[in-house]
């Protein structure tokens, strides 16, 4: 509940198992962001609670929740790329932001670049870059640093079908490697195609849990 007495999220009680790819939908207002937030720590709910493995999230001491947040990447619908720095340079600064070592970029930065199928744009700047690859880069700085878990919240909004596609398949392919994949759009195209497990929520409540599901609301 926030400040103004509006409850973003009621009653929501659900759990993620190591390697799943979920999907969370719902209108805009439905609480899919208010989720991935308490997630990250950046919101507190009002009651109850929230587990990484078993630690509840907001009982780390603040000067450790860089540590959780390190093992949970998370890919924004708007990118959020520094301008000034290429998409080598924007990967590499979240591995140095991490305490990794010089060796271990020049090693990894390439490798993920290759992953999200972007070896040769390395040296690109991000306006040099379609949206797409803008948001393949984004996976690529979410996974650098391998994390459990990564958040994708709406990845694909600002995408045309081809490029919303490109990074889906991607992000599949991330979780073949093990990662776990939470997922939350509107976007009905991507959630049928998947036919993984889906979360809807309406005005802040979980209405169906379907294990291979459709976008159904």
């Amino acid at each position: 509940m926030y400040a103004d007495n509006s409850v973003a999220l009621h009653d929501v009680s659900f759990s993620v198992q190591p390697g799943e790819f979920i999907s969370i939908v719902g209108h805009s207002g439905a609480g899919k962001t208010t989720l991935v937030k308490m997630l990250l720590a950046e919101d507190k709910p009002t009651s109850g609670s929230v587990f990484f493995e078993s630690v509840n999230v907001h009982e780390i001491p603040s000067n450790r929740i860089g540590e959780l947040r390190r093992r949970i990447g998370v890919v924004f619908q708007d990118f959020r790329l520094l301008p000034q720095k290429t998409a080598y340079e924007n990967i590499a600064f979240a591995m140095e932001a991490a305490g990794r070592k010089d060796d271990e970029i020049h090693v990894d930065v390439p490798h993920v670049l290759e992953l999200v199928d972007l070896g040769d744009k390395m040296n690109h700047f991000p306006g040099e870059l379609s949206g797409g690859e803008q948001q393949r880069v984004a996976i690529a700085r979410a996974i650098v640093n391998q994390p459990d878990v990564i958040v994708a919240d709406e990845p694909t909004g600002n995408l045309d079908p081809v490029n919303t596609f490109e990074v889906v398949q991607i992000l599949k392919k991330i979780n073949d490697l093990g990662t776990t994949i939470i997922l939350t759009t509107h976007n009905k195209g991507v959630i049928d195609s998947l036919r993984k497990r889906v979360l809807t929520m309406d005005r802040g409540k979980v209405i169906r849990d379907d294990r291979e599901g459709k976008y159904i609301l």
